[in-house]
């Protein structure tokens, strides 16, 4: 019997859920709907994000979900019911018997390379959950996969999408502050031993490859490299304060210069009940200053928690704009209590990497902007190891 995902149901917070109806109709084509191109695609990777993931493919007007893949086919074939569609323990099969064009990879990030390179090498493009990867030689081995198939890589920050944080990003670009000048981006947080024990390669070097760096503030991080420009040198230094449980970090500050001459400041923290906010704050050359206030309250954990407060400018005095910021923060607040923040702009980041495929053109968030941020953590850890400044461009250690 045909499966049939019928589209246009929507929820309490506006998305479309996925509800399927059995029986003998015929099924959209893969290819199209009401005239349209759609893009094949599946998730490697069932755990607790790859759900906002299958939303957003279940949400798209131009992506079609059609499989799952996990090691336990077990696992697989939980979440495949769910969304309706097919369960594999094989990529390779997934990806030959069910046409895929465009993987997400949802496994955790120490091993997002092996899958990427193979569903490079059968032509299919990737779209990869943040942080791109936990090491920048598995960073270089995917971009070169890509560069050698010729396709297409996107890591996921989908706080590039959130409004507050969009207009900061145009009023740079549009000269409003003058040039980026100074900059400090702060994310201070807490996770539980809770949290560390709710899957078994948290906290630990060698599975999740750091702490706060690689997988809580690689969104901050990304902000505070894509506003700022290219990056000279980093000093930092890392430190636990009060995670005796874990391996990792649960803290770290770093000082930063710019090719350009500005300078920025780095604070992240995993260390701080219940949870505060994360912010950035650029401040530029003519002494105007923009910034956003990303994350408030605790800070949000896929499948285990909700985002609790809406993203909103908290500083904004470009001349002539100021009277602006009250005006802004009533409108992101009202829109935040209509949607499902988490859902929405992944599914904005998901929309514009199908878009782009289906387009011929670079999604936002490409494969080389994913590197940078581990580029940044990187740098951080090897400074905080040498007790030095690290100049940048980093390259691949062995």
């Amino acid at each position: 019997m045909n499966e049939k995902i019928i589209r246009g149901q929507k929820n309490k917070s506006g998305n479309i859920e996925p509800t399927i109806e059995k029986g003998t109709a015929q099924a959209p084509s893969p290819l199209e709907r009401d005239g349209e191109r759609l893009l094949r695609t599946a998730i490697i990777g069932p755990g607790k994000v790859a759900h906002l993931h299958a939303r957003g493919l279940v949400n798209s007007p131009h992506a079609e979900f059609v499989a799952v893949c996990a090691r336990s086919l077990s696992k697989a074939e939980t979440f495949a019911a769910q969304y309706g569609v097919k369960a594999y323990d094989d990529l390779e099969k997934m990806i030959k018997e069910e046409k895929v064009e465009a993987l997400l990879v949802c496994t955790p990030h120490p091993y997002h390379r092996d899958p990427v390179v193979k569903a490079a090498a059968l032509g299919v493009h990737c779209l990869i959950e943040k942080p791109m990867a936990s090491t920048l030689q598995h960073c270089d081995d995917m971009l070169k996969a890509a560069r050698e198939n010729n396709i297409t890589l996107g890591v996921i920050s989908q706080r590039r999408f959130y409004e507050p944080v969009k207009r900061m990003k145009k009023a740079i670009d549009e000269g409003k502050i003058g040039k980026p000048a100074l900059s400090h981006v702060i994310m201070l947080g807490w996770r539980d031993e809770a949290y560390y024990n709710s899957d078994p390669w948290r906290g630990k070097w060698e599975t999740e490859g750091g702490g706060v760096l690689v997988n809580q503030a690689p969104h901050q991080l990304d902000l505070f490299q894509w506003m700022m420009g290219e990056i000279d040198q980093v000093y930092a230094v890392t430190r636990n304060l009060n995670h005796p449980y874990i391996e990792v970090e649960d803290t770290a500050v770093a000082v930063v210069q710019f090719k350009g001459g500005a300078v920025g400041n780095i604070l992240l923290s995993n260390s701080q009940k219940p949870g505060i906010y994360g912010k950035i704050h650029i401040h530029g050359s003519n002494g105007a200053s923009v910034g956003a206030q990303t994350e408030g309250g605790a800070m949000f954990i896929a499948g285990r928690s909700s985002v609790l407060e809406p993203p909103v400018n908290d500083l904004w005095t470009v001349p002539g704009e100021e009277n602006l910021l009250e005006t802004w923060k009533q409108e992101d607040s009202d829109f935040f209590k209509q949607i499902d923040a988490a859902d929405y702009y992944i599914g904005l980041q998901i929309n514009d990497f199908v878009d782009a495929l289906i387009e011929g053109r670079q999604p936002l968030v490409t494969g080389e902007e994913g590197r940078k941020t581990v580029e940044l953590f990187t740098a951080i850890y090897r400074s905080d190891k040498n007790n030095a400044p690290v100049k940048f461009p980093l390259r691949s250690l062995p």
